[in-house]
């Protein structure tokens, strides 16, 4: 397979497995879209590991082959071939190769569906590694710097991302939420997520980072919603669509506004 070829085989995995964030690359600048991708489509592919087997122990070993080719990305030596490891390898640095590895160390988390180690607290944590990580690392592969506003807005995302799962989860067995009433940590972790947002709004994005915020487009219903409905979210939230949020994509790539 070609680069190209490679980069389309990642389009699909996004796609399929985390369609937001394919939305939101379809509406970031062209020459970010070889970038985003492939990280992405790592992104789908670490966060799936633990849930394609019962066995723990399965699970640690697929959450170390992509340790195992983050750290051949971050050295000298060669790199496997690999659908998504070969296009991520041509724009991963090796800053970025360790940055993305405590995103799977993170993950390591789901293997174990009891309660969030650490309480509210400890989610926050563990979705400030997983979500934030992941948005810092693609909003300073594409030249931006705002890394602590960046980072909130990555707490902000993945709050709202988890809250929506949080339905799933439960059905799937999954302690999603910590210990304690259900609906008063799902207000909480809602309180979390915009009190990041505003953190996040008040700084200027640069224009590098603006096309990375698409993703942020409906972050702030999402939460707002949970927040004045914790109880009606915890069975089930209808998540904004259609045109509205194509708006919100458009209005983050070009003003950064979000």
């Amino acid at each position: 397979m070609t680069l190209i070829e490679d980069i389309a085989a990642c389009a699909g995995i996004v796609e399929r497995g985390d369609p937001d964030r394919f939305a939101a690359v379809m509406a970031a600048p062209i020459a970010q879209r070889e970038m985003l991708f492939p990280l992405y489509a790592f992104n789908v592919e670490v966060a799936r590991a633990p849930w394609v087997t019962q066995e723990p122990l399965i699970a640690e070993m697929r959450l170390q082959w992509w340790r195992d080719a983050l750290e051949e990305i971050g050295g000298a030596g060669p790199v496997r071939r690999h659908e998504v490891v070969t296009p991520l390898a041509a724009v991963l640095d090796a800053e970025g190769a360790r940055t993305l590895d405590t995103l799977i160390e993170a993950r390591r988390a789901d293997i174990d569906k009891s309660a969030p180690e650490g309480g509210r607290a400890g989610l926050i944590a563990y979705l400030d590694a997983t979500a934030g990580t992941l948005l810092w690392t693609a909003a300073r592969l594409a030249g931006a710097g705002e890394e602590g506003a960046i980072r909130q807005a990555g707490r902000a995302q993945g709050v709202a991302a988890y809250l929506t799962a949080v339905p799933d989860l439960i059905a799937r067995s999954h302690h999603a939420l910590p210990h304690g009433d259900p609906v008063e940590e799902m207000a909480a972790l809602a309180d979390a997520g915009l009190t990041a947002l505003d953190e996040a709004r008040a700084t200027r994005m640069s224009r590098p980072a603006r096309g990375v915020l698409t993703v942020m487009a409906g972050v702030g219903p999402v939460l707002k919603a949970v927040r004045k409905d914790p109880e009606t979210a915890l069975s089930g939230l209808v998540r904004p669509v259609g045109l509205t949020q194509s708006l919100r994509r458009a209005r983050a790539a070009l003003l950064g506004r979000f």
